[in-house]
């Protein structure tokens, strides 16, 4: 391996493993020293590839974004015509009882944007309107959203469940808040 695909690899893994830590420990409550730890790198690595934290944030926000992005396109392609009642279910289960470490940026790190600097807020809303304009590209789909107001008001729906019922103690309370979200987004759309 060359010394350039030696470098791309660790950069790669401090994102991965820097979105991994801010959103389990958020942004504020991740030092540098933790994040080069999640990624398995000294804090002087991090500094051959990032200029602070705060440069880091930004990068893995738009690499979790994309993600999520990504994952939309999967659903589309796999699922066709069924992407969106798919979509929803999946994001209200896995995404919700999955390690936090491994949720979803959308869920995980909005309320961290909004207390970051303007760059990181607007390389969100960049990242943002472009999930939000992959579901109302996506092919025709039972209840899926048709412009970019439905989709992010779908968006927040789900994401506003998800984080209700990752707070709540009680699974059976947690199980509710999922099931009325998909009640309100998918109506009567049974899966298929």
């Amino acid at each position: 391996m060359s010394r350039a695909e030696q470098k791309a690899l660790t950069r790669q893994r401090i994102l991965e493993g820097s979105g991994r830590a801010f959103r389990k420990g958020g942004y504020a409550g991740t030092g540098v020293d933790a994040l080069a730890k999640e990624a398995g790198v000294t804090s002087g690595a991090f500094y051959v590839h990032f200029d602070s934290k705060g440069d880091v944030f930004r990068e893995s926000l738009r690499q979790g974004m994309d993600d999520l992005r990504r994952g939309v396109l999967h659903f589309q392609s796999e699922h066709g015509r069924a992407w969106w009642p798919a979509f929803v279910r999946f994001y209200l289960n896995a995404k919700r009882t999955c390690d936090l470490s491994e949720s979803c940026t959308l869920q995980t790190l909005p309320t961290e944007v909004a207390r970051s600097d303007q760059e990181s807020r607007a390389a969100f809303e960049v990242a943002l309107r472009e999930v939000a304009q992959t579901v109302v590209d996506g092919p025709a789909s039972p209840r899926a959203p048709r412009n970019l107001e439905a989709a992010c008001s779908a968006l927040a729906s789900l994401v506003g469940a998800v984080t209700l019922a990752r707070a709540v103690g009680s699974p059976t309370f947690a199980d509710q808040i999922a099931n009325a979200a998909e009640s309100a987004l998918l109506g009567s759309v049974r899966p298929r």
